[in-house]
């Protein structure tokens, strides 16, 4: 990646309906613009995401999407939702990097929201870069919450199962929702940490601690895991296949898709369906990597991307 670099600019933008949305510049003011969707939904940004993109070429806002990270208030459930997100990215490109036009990279559900924006505002991207292709169908939601990547971590499925007793476990995303968004404490860590544990423990090709430990703090793993079974309990606040569907809108853009063939948290057959849908765009299927950014033939990929463009 590129060498570490700091913001030479940050704030809050006032979403005017109860949120204060942290924002960041990096890279050269007068390069070009370029947004930067990071994955959950409830993440929140890292440092390594700014080093994504070449600081010489690049002017890069970053941040941390409504109740996570630096953004407040914690946690938030209030007025969340996709079209939140996309409306913020909107006054983001207008108030922050003041740009016409942005390149917009999301990986995991950065792809998604990234996605959703590009369908909705496709004069103001300049090219797009998704990563572990997912589109919150589902039958996505249920191989990887319900059945199915189970088959594959029975180990870690087991501490995923042990906050939820045997009579709710039909329905999992909605027990843990239950759980929390109850007013129980201990039950709403417990759950946390459990919801997150198993996608930090599944994201990479083989075992990684450093994922393990991305949420370990009990309010990083709470705002991950709360706000991202909000959007899994709702659907994304989409129509069921709305982003495969409406991938016609995407064919004036040019655009990179990136994909582990291992990938069990956001499996290769979504990427290949949106690779149908949308041929114009280059598809990269990285034979030995799983769903992480930092996987090494994902990154050269990214990489390569961002520097096409630039």
């Amino acid at each position: 990646m590129y060498p570490d670099i700091q913001p030479y600019d940050q704030g809050f933008l006032n979403t005017e309906d109860g949120h204060q949305v942290y924002w960041e510049l990096c890279g050269n003011p007068q390069g070009k613009p370029a947004i930067f969707l990071h994955g959950g939904p409830g993440g929140g940004c890292s440092t390594a995401h700014r080093r994504l993109f070449n600081p010489e070429r690049y002017k890069v806002l970053l941040f941390d999407q409504r109740g996570c990270g630096r953004s407040t208030p914690h946690a938030s459930l209030d007025n969340n939702t996709t079209w939140h997100l996309v409306s913020d990215m909107e006054r983001l490109r207008t108030e922050v990097l003041q740009s016409d036009q942005m390149l917009v990279f999301g990986g995991s559900w950065g792809s998604t929201l990234a996605l959703a924006y590009a369908q909705k505002h496709a004069a103001h991207v300049s090219a797009l870069i998704v990563r572990g292709i997912f589109t919150v169908r589902e039958k996505e939601l249920l191989w990887f919450y319900q059945e199915g990547a189970s088959h594959l971590f029975p180990d870690y499925w087991e501490d995923y199962l042990a906050p939820i007793p045997e009579h709710e476990r039909h329905d999992l995303i909605g027990a843990y929702h239950r759980r929390l968004t109850g007013n129980d404490r201990a039950a709403q860590l417990q759950a946390a940490h459990a919801w997150t544990q198993w996608e930090s423990r599944t994201i990479s090709l083989l075992p990684s601690i450093a994922h393990q430990q991305d949420h370990a703090a009990d309010d990083a793993a709470l705002a991950f895991a709360r706000i991202e079974n909000h959007y899994f309990v709702n659907k994304g606040f989409m129509k069921e296949g709305q982003l495969l569907r409406d991938a016609h809108l995407l064919h004036g853009i040019p655009g990179v898709i990136i994909q582990g063939r291992y990938d069990a948290c956001t499996p290769a057959a979504t990427a290949w369906a949106l690779h149908q849908a949308w041929p114009q765009a280059e598809f990269h299927l990285v034979a030995d990597a799983g769903h992480a950014f930092d996987e090494p033939g994902i990154l050269a990929r990214l990489l390569a991307a961002t520097d096409q463009f630039s």
